[in-house]
C-alpha cells in the first residue's frame, strides 16, 4: 500500500492507495508542534479504525507547503514504515514542463494538482484550489505549467475581518441567500462568499483569455476546482466545469508511480526504534 500525505497550512489530508486505487482518506489538523511519534500514533489509530495494517504500507509520499512539518513526517516514515519518503520537490518527475520563473518557488500542492488534473482531464486547463489560500493554476495542452494567481482564502478573509475589527463577529462560511442583508452576520457572509465568487469569475475569465491565446488547436479551456470550500463556491459561479475534491491525493499517487523506483527501504532501523525529534 501507498500512504500519501498532503500537508496544507490548516489541514493534513492522508490517503491510502492499493494498486492505484484510493482505499480511504482522512483529514487532520496541521500542527507544527506535534512530534513524529504523536503523528505516528494518530496514523496508527486511523489505520486501526479502518481495519488496515501499518505493516502493509510499502511506500510513503509527501507533499507539503509547511516546511517545518516535512522533517517530522520524514522521520515518521523512517521510524514507523522503514521507508525514505518520496517528497514532492524540485527534481521529482512529474510529467509537467514548469515554466515558472523559479520552479522551486511553486507550491508542491499546486504541482500535484496540475499533474492529476492534466492526466484526468487533459489541457488546456485551469485548476482552482480553495484552501487556506485560493490558488489558480494554468496548464497548456502541451503539459506546460505556466503559473497563475494566489489570493487569500475564504477562511483567511473571514478571520481577518474578525481580528482586525472591533465589533465584527466570527461567522459561518455559507451563503446568506441575498446581497442586501439586514444584519451584520449575513452582511459579512454576503461580502465574503459572494465577493469570493466574483473574484473567481473574474480571474478565470482573464486566465481563459490568456490561455486561449496559447492554444493553437482551439481546444476549450477546462476549469477544475478542488479543496474543502470548492462546493460552496461552485454553487454560485458558472465558470467551474468540475469539482474534484480528491485531486491532490490522486496527483500524489500519479507522481509516486513516476518516481517509485528511486524509493528504497531504510536499512539498519528496526520498527519503532527510538529517535529524538528536533
Amino acid at each position: 500500500m501507498l500512504l500519501a500525505f498532503d500537508v496544507g497550512n490548516s489541514n493534513i489530508v492522508l490517503g491510502v492507495f492499493r494498486d492505484g486505487n484510493l482505499l480511504t482518506n482522512w483529514r487532520i489538523e496541521t500542527d507544527t508542534n506535534k512530534s513524529a511519534d504523536e503523528y505516528g500514533m494518530i496514523v496508527n489509530q486511523l489505520f486501526m479504525y479502518e481495519g488496515l495494517k501499518i505493516s502493509d504500507v510499502d511506500d510513503v509520499i509527501i507533499s507539503t507547503v509547511v516546511p517545518s512539518v516535512l522533517y517530522t513526517l520524514q522521520h515518521l516514515a523512517m521510524k514507523y514504515f522503514q521507508k525514505r519518503a518520496i517528497v514532492v520537490e524540485s527534481g521529482v518527475k512529474t510529467g509537467l514542463i514548469v515554466k515558472y520563473d523559479n520552479p522551486k518557488q511553486v507550491g508542491a500542492d499546486r504541482i500535484v494538482n496540475a499533474v492529476a488534473a492534466y492526466q484526468k482531464y487533459g489541457g488546456p486547463l485551469i485548476i482552482i484550489d480553495f484552501g487556506t489560500a485560493t490558488t489558480f493554476c494554468a496548464v497548456t495542452e502541451r503539459a506546460e505549467y505556466l503559473g497563475g494567481s494566489i489570493a487569500p482564502g475564504l477562511k483567511i478573509s473571514s478571520e481577518a475581518l474578525f481580528e482586525k475589527t472591533s465589533k465584527l463577529p466570527k461567522v459561518e462560511l455559507e451563503e446568506p441567500g441575498q446581497t442586501i442583508c439586514k444584519n451584520t452576520i449575513q452582511s459579512m457572509q454576503s461580502g465574503l462568499v459572494y465577493g469570493h465568487m466574483g473574484m473567481v469569475d473574474y480571474i478565470v475569465k482573464r486566465m481563459k483569455k490568456e490561455l486561449e491565446e496559447l492554444t493553437p488547436s482551439g481546444k476549450p479551456v477546462k476549469v477544475i476546482a478542488t479543496g474543502g470550500l470548492s462546493t460552496l463556491i461552485d454553487g454560485g459561479v458558472d465558470c467551474i466545469d468540475c469539482v474534484d475534491k480528491l485531486l491532490t491525493l490522486e496527483g500524489l499517487e500519479i507522481i509516486y508511480e513516476k518516481n517509485k523506483k528511486v524509493n528504497r527501504p531504510c536499512k539498519g532501523k528496526k520498527p519503532h526504534e527510538s529517535h529524538d525529534d528536533e
